[in-house]
């Protein structure tokens, strides 16, 4: 049989059995391991150079080898690029298999990730559903008991958790704690502390037409939601929106990014361990696994990653009428004037930039500046960058790693743009690039057009506001917005004249960490929102219910709708229902029924005086 096999790669295994594919793989079955490759080539198959294969599928007898890369050529059933992105691995290897409808990848070291039944994925969907149909999560008392484990998760596993973040990202305990652990930690006891209340049903404002009846909006869960974490943030990410699910009442299928596999994996073991088995569950898997996942009808979804992807994940939830939340990304631009505080400003935009290694949603992307302010920061940066990690940042335990040679590779490649005024060193073996700023970068290069995700920081002069809320305005709007400008009309500006999912003004990052303010995108940086009560609310329906007795004053006034119809009952009921400012209907409500006592007395009064001159 014909094979096809990557060359010149040594840590790379392809071996494709292409008369296997084309005749088998239809009817037969895959074992696929994502990730990167060199070269693949072959006539029937077609090519692809500097690729990343990122999904297999076949349809009517032919094989669909799906490429993301930088050069790739279709022949036949062959190669096609742009396909879904993230990597389940730095290997690739295919293979055929006579296990029907099983896909296994196996990780960077070669030790397999997961392996599952995909078969097994409308099962295990039903099997939630029917622990949703229940009850028992609609249970104030549950709720609590499940979020209360949860927290005991993070409070006697730390130590794990740290060590499978620095595993997966070479974080520092600082950052894991602060950005991840100790966030998840908070959102859990501040749902604890408010949870009863968010439950109640909400009673609405009345009007005329309904001031007799009881209007409610009960706080209803949605039912059996999917949660899709990231990489970069895998813990967090991950449970922060698993948070709300649960206070909202919502069974909950999770599934953490591949990417981070040590905290995937650590996840998938202790969730069990912690939480209701019945109610929440986590599924491991790469690409073929997740579209696989999303194929199954759930009540709601939320997804955290690219842009890319999360087009794909609202298509499939289309199929479904799915509503979804999408928390994706974008390039979030910094506008520097001179008028702040430069050593403070420089610090936090350096700290924002840099903190993860450059691999937050809502780092600052790039900076607007004149080419004097430019001057001034980047002198300051090499101030801030030598303090912060010092003369050889690649040495500092507070420096972060690239998640993957994937990424690794991509972001060298911006390298190449404009100028390297500060850093620029890479290290391949580690994964290593050093904070990095680029100045004389023309908008029209590559590191202008797509979201950077790690820690290079180019520069683009502008002349004044006005020039930088044009170029702003010009691209998809980001999901960050930073402004650094003591200048309040300057600042007044930026905010009536731009729309961002987010700003924070002489500050990065830290709105996402305000407890009252909604975190989310607009546009192709996201839909939706999140964080605290807007958590509970994204996993909760309103459901607008309204309770009407027979009492006969009720009845009389809105006897006028039944047929026949008559121009006297439809001027009467124009007027009650016409909008009125004023007294309010919930005095009004109070009034009637005082004023229908005071009548009812008046009566039996009345009554009692007749009968005693009788």
């Amino acid at each position: 049989m014909k094979q096809t096999e990557a060359t010149d790669t040594p840590t790379l295994d392809v071996s494709v059995d292409v008369d296997a594919l084309q005749d088998s793989v239809a009817n037969g079955y895959v074992e696929a391991v994502l990730g990167d490759l060199d070269s693949f080539s072959d006539p029937p198959m077609g090519s692809a150079t500097n690729g990343h294969v990122v999904d297999i599928s076949a349809t009517n007898g032919h094989t669909l080898v799906v490429v993301d890369g930088i050069s790739a050529v279709g022949n036949g059933h062959g190669v096609h690029s742009n396909g879904l992105t993230q990597p389940a691995a730095e290997h690739v290897r295919l293979t055929i298999e006579d296990d029907p409808g099983t896909t296994k990848l196996h990780g960077i070291n070669g030790e397999d990730f997961q392996s599952i039944d995909m078969a097994n994925y409308a099962a295990i969907v039903q099997k939630t559903r029917d622990a949703f149909y229940t009850g028992r999560t609609l249970d104030y008392e549950f709720r609590v008991k499940q979020l209360k484990n949860l927290l005991r998760l993070f409070e006697e596993n730390e130590t794990d958790l740290i060590s499978a973040l620095e595993a997966d990202l070479r974080k520092s305990k600082m950052e894991s704690c602060i950005m991840e652990l100790e966030i998840c930690k908070n959102e859990i006891r501040h749902t604890l502390l408010s949870l009863k209340d968010w439950m109640k049903p909400v009673k609405p404002e009345k009007t005329f037409v309904n001031m007799l009846d009881e209007v409610a909006i009960y706080k209803d869960p949605y039912g059996v939601v999917l949660v899709m974490g990231a990489w970069n943030y895998p813990v967090q990410l991950t449970i922060s929106p698993v948070i709300g699910a649960i206070a909202a009442g919502n069974c909950v299928i999770i599934k953490p990014s591949e990417i981070a596999t040590a905290s995937a994996k650590l996840m998938a073991d202790l969730v069990p361990k912690y939480l209701d088995q019945e109610c929440f569950q986590v599924v491991l898997g790469g690409i073929p696994e997740t579209t696989e996942l999303l194929k199954q009808k759930f009540d709601y979804i939320f997804y955290t990653g690219s842009t890319t992807v999360g087009k794909i994940v609202r298509a499939a939830a289309n199929e479904h009428l799915t509503p979804v939340t999408l928390e994706l990304g974008g390039k979030s631009p910094v506008y520097l004037d001179n008028t702040v505080n430069m050593s403070v400003a420089v610090k936090r935009i350096i700290w924002g930039k840099v903190v993860n290694a450059g691999q937050t949603c809502i780092a600052p992307d790039y900076l607007l500046c004149t080419r004097e302010t430019q001057e001034k920061f980047v002198a300051k940066a090499k101030e801030v960058l030598q303090e912060f990690y010092g003369s050889n940042p690649k040495t500092s335990p507070d420096m972060c790693r690239i998640v993957s040679d994937r990424q690794f590779q991509r972001l060298q490649e911006y390298l190449k743009c404009g100028k390297i005024a500060v850093g620029g060193e890479v290290d391949a073996s580690e994964r290593y690039i050093a904070p990095t700023i680029l100045v004389d970068v023309k908008p029209t290069e590559k590191v202008m057009q797509d979201e950077i995700f790690g820690p290079i920081l180019p520069i683009v002069n502008v002349e004044n506001a006005y020039e930088a809320i044009k170029f702003i305005n010009s691209r998809d709007k980001p999901l960050a917005l930073y402004i650094f400008s003591d200048n309040k009309v300057e600042r007044d500006l930026f905010l009536k004249n731009t729309s961002s999912g987010g700003v924070c003004i002489n500050e990065t990052i830290f709105h996402a960490a305000a407890e009252g303010l909604p975190f989310g995108g607009v546009g192709c940086s996201g839909m939706g929102a999140y964080h605290g009560k807007f958590t509970f609310d994204t996993f909760t329906h309103n459901k607008g219910t309204l309770i009407k007795d027979y009492n006969i004053v009720g009845e009389s006034l809105s006897a006028a709708r039944y047929p026949p119809y008559s121009e006297k009952g439809l001027t009467f009921l124009r007027t009650l229902m016409k909008k009125r400012r004023g007294v309010s209907l919930a005095f009004l409500q109070y009034g009637a029924i005082f004023g229908l006592g005071m009548l009812a007395m008046w009566g039996i009064n009345a009554l009692q005086k007749s009968q005693e001159n009788q």
